[in-house]
């Protein structure tokens, strides 16, 4: 039986990768050509939609659309701001959750236009803390969702920044993937979530996770965002 779920579960995470490196394919579509000054933020965003199903045959996208740029990168996941256009000296981000053949791909990268030097390091930035970040997740194995949140904020403020975000990831799966109506908590990277990321889920499997890091500079009014799967090398 044991090996049984273990080549279940070698399939799930084979799945998982699989969704990943086809949203890194449309990312890369997106950065050749659609990142543009003039482009409105929701032009943009049916751009995205357009390519994704034109030439990655995506259909489905199991949370909104996200396109920020300017001063719009300081807003979280969970706000909606205002239409903007996309200047000549600009940072923009994109965050998709494009479904693959039933698996989740959640996947978020940020852009500069132009060059200015605190834009480019502020991108720069991004993976290094995300790394940082996974690596104490990975030191550490009974760590909560709280442990790892907080371990978020403590990277952003070594490398310069400020965390922009009320969580720093979520769990991830086929699609849906599992979710609790109402909880803001248990599911998520965030203050108060006390349970172990790596505790089984309902279905018996072990949980897969989502890492994001939002780093801001509010004074200059300028954020930048990198998410991908945590818990799959």
């Amino acid at each position: 039986m044991a090996e049984t779920r273990s080549l279940e579960e070698e399939q799930r995470i084979a799945s998982l990768v699989d969704a990943q490196t086809k949203a890194l394919q449309l990312f890369d579509d997106i950065a050749k050509g659609l990142i543009r000054p003039g482009v409105t933020e929701r032009e943009l965003s049916k751009e995205i939609y357009e390519l994704g199903e034109r030439k990655h045959g995506i259909r489905t996208h199991w949370h909104k659309r996200v396109v920020r740029s300017g001063p719009n990168t300081l807003q979280p996941y969970a706000e909606n701001p205002p239409d903007r256009t996309l200047e000549t000296d600009d940072i923009v981000f994109v965050d998709l959750g494009p479904v693959f053949e039933a698996w989740e791909a959640d996947f978020g990268r940020t852009y500069v236009i132009g060059d200015d030097p605190v834009k480019k390091k502020l991108r720069d930035d991004l993976e290094p803390t995300w790394r940082t970040v996974k690596a104490e997740f990975d030191a550490n194995p009974d760590m909560t969702g709280g442990e790892l949140y907080a371990a978020a904020h403590r990277a952003a403020k070594a490398a310069g920044w400020e965390f922009g975000g009320a969580i720093a990831g979520h769990l991830i799966g086929s699609f849906p993937h599992e979710r609790i109506p109402r909880d803001q908590t248990a599911l998520y990277i965030t203050e108060g979530n006390n349970k172990k990321m790596r505790s089984l889920g309902k279905d018996g499997h072990p949980r897969h996770w989502i890492l994001e890091i939002h780093l801001v500079d509010r004074e200059r009014q300028i954020g930048g965002f990198f998410e991908q799967l945590l818990t799959v090398d």
